[in-house]
């Protein structure tokens, strides 16, 4: 809305996320954001006056899509073969004014290009009278069940809910608003596990570097509330779970949409009210999304460093597959010695102890115990301009200290080649899961679905990933 506001490793960690600058390419401003979509092949997301942004991989962002009607934070969904797209005309503040409309229309098609684009106005479903004590703005679809709900609102008053006729988009003849939340705006519905979920942004908007912005959370067993957050305070008294804040130099978490990618990847997309590292302006954002004891937060992509990959399927790590090298140990005399003996470091094995004897070329790889050996650390490293995906860069995954990248072989096997080349088949998605954990995706396999899995305690293989399974899951673990 528009409302002026009076895992160390190495020394390098496992941070929370990096910032929306490094995640996404392209011309990503945009303020207001509507719940990213699909539609022929390409993501679209609108925001306020008009504009809007598409993607054809989540990653690189243009502007260009184009809405009818102006006004303030849209949000769109698909319902069979209809885009229902809602905004709000008027209200906000703006001229002093809290006099809105909140107005639907359909296209079967976002892409201007489409025969099948074309924009119908249904009519008003929500306004606000600029008297009364609510702002009929921001509005938010949720479709569950076979009923769709509207919710919207800011500050100024209540956040309402109501049931619109997902065949029209029209109101259902007969429903009245009901209040579900105050003192926060920029709503979003999500439905899980028998729970409705509102978030809400809290803070102030508008004032770049100075705004506080952030995105809170409650949840009922009805889409009519009472909404609670995880401490029993009830959303109609100003209560709301963390969802998230503001991150490193990005300031001012927005407008949340979900983006639930299946196979337990699910990401929300977010403006931040200023990106510090693109002149303070508003940015699109997308970041992974957690659940923890049935509440959303959230999560963090991998930042560069030098880490143990942990399998979650047997808790042995990713190593080169190369001849065990003993570390010097007299243990006769470590087992003879006296308590009052004198005591010193056992050095950590270094890579200049052992690579002479690593094979020249490619090099298979396997699981065992982790025994903090050179052969079982990696560094990752982000390579933006080979592109990514959804809100991470592509990276390259290389035995510290070396140039030795982890490669798919074309029979779906991986291996270790003697240098990073930048090849597709070096390049891999790393996508954080709900439950935390991460998924590792060959950029060249990514069509198919294949992913990095364990076979048994010793065997990693690429195969179709299987989000019930433990077999396909990994920790990033400091060394």
């Amino acid at each position: 809305m528009i409302r002026i506001a009076l895992t160390l490793g190495f020394g390098l960690a496992l941070a929370l996320a990096a910032p929306a600058s490094a995640q996404l390419a392209g011309e990503v401003f945009i303020h207001d954001p509507s719940t990213i979509v699909e539609s022929d092949g390409k993501w679209y997301t609108f925001g306020t006056r008009g504009g809007g942004l598409v993607s054809s991989d989540g990653w690189t962002w243009a502007s260009g899509p184009v809405r009818p009607g102006g006004g303030v934070a849209p949000d769109v969904i698909k319902i069979g073969d209809r885009y229902y797209v809602a905004w709000a005309v008027g209200g906000g503040g703006m001229s002093g004014g809290h006099k809105s409309d909140v107005k639907i229309m359909w296209t079967k098609s976002l892409d201007p290009k489409s025969p099948d684009f074309k924009y119908h106005e249904v009519g008003i479903v929500a306004s606000s009278d600029g008297v009364e004590n609510h702002d009929a703005i921001d509005p938010a679809f949720l479709y569950h069940d076979g009923r769709l709900w509207l919710s919207y609102g800011t500050y100024f008053g209540s956040i309402r809910m109501i049931e619109l006729d997902p065949a029209t988009g029209m109101r259902v003849a007969g429903n009245q608003p009901v209040e579900i939340a105050i003192d926060m705006e920029a709503t979003a519905l999500m439905y899980r596990d028998g729970w409705y979920y509102l978030l809400g942004t809290h803070g102030t908007c508008c004032d770049g570097p100075n705004s506080t912005y952030n995105i809170r959370v409650g949840r009922s067993r009805s889409p009519l509330g009472p909404y609670v957050d995880n401490m029993g305070i009830p959303l109609l008294r100003g209560g709301g779970k963390l969802v998230v804040s503001a991150r490193g130099r990005m300031i001012g978490a927005g407008h949340f949409g979900l983006i639930d990618l299946g196979g337990g990847i699910e990401k929300f997309s977010l403006h931040y009210e200023a990106d510090m590292d693109r002149s303070g302006r508003s940015v699109l954002a997308i970041e992974p999304l957690l659940w923890r004891d049935g509440w959303p937060v959230a999560g963090s992509n991998v930042r560069p460093g030098t880490y143990e990959i942990k399998s979650e399927r047997s808790g042995n790590a990713l190593q080169l597959k190369v001849d065990f090298v003993r570390i010097p140990f007299d243990a006769r005399r470590a087992w003879m010695a006296k308590p009052g003996d004198p005591v010193s470091p056992v050095a950590d094995q270094t890579l200049a102890d052992v690579q002479a004897g690593w094979p020249k070329d490619a090099v298979r790889v396997d699981l065992s115990a982790y025994m903090v050996r050179p052969n079982q650390h990696w560094t990752i490293t982000p390579v933006p301009e080979a592109g990514g995906w959804f809100g991470a860069p592509f990276y390259k995954i290389t035995i510290a200290g070396t140039e030795r990248a982890l490669a798919a072989t074309p029979a779906n096997e991986v291996e270790a080649v003697p240098a990073f080349t930048g090849a597709d088949a070096q390049l891999w998605r790393i996508d954080q899961l709900t439950d935390g954990s991460y998924r590792i995706t060959p950029k060249r396999g990514a069509k198919a679905d294949l992913a990095l899995m364990a076979i048994g305690t010793s065997t990693p293989t690429l195969a179709k990933f299987d989000p019930r399974s433990d077999a396909g899951r990994w920790r990033f673990m400091q060394p």
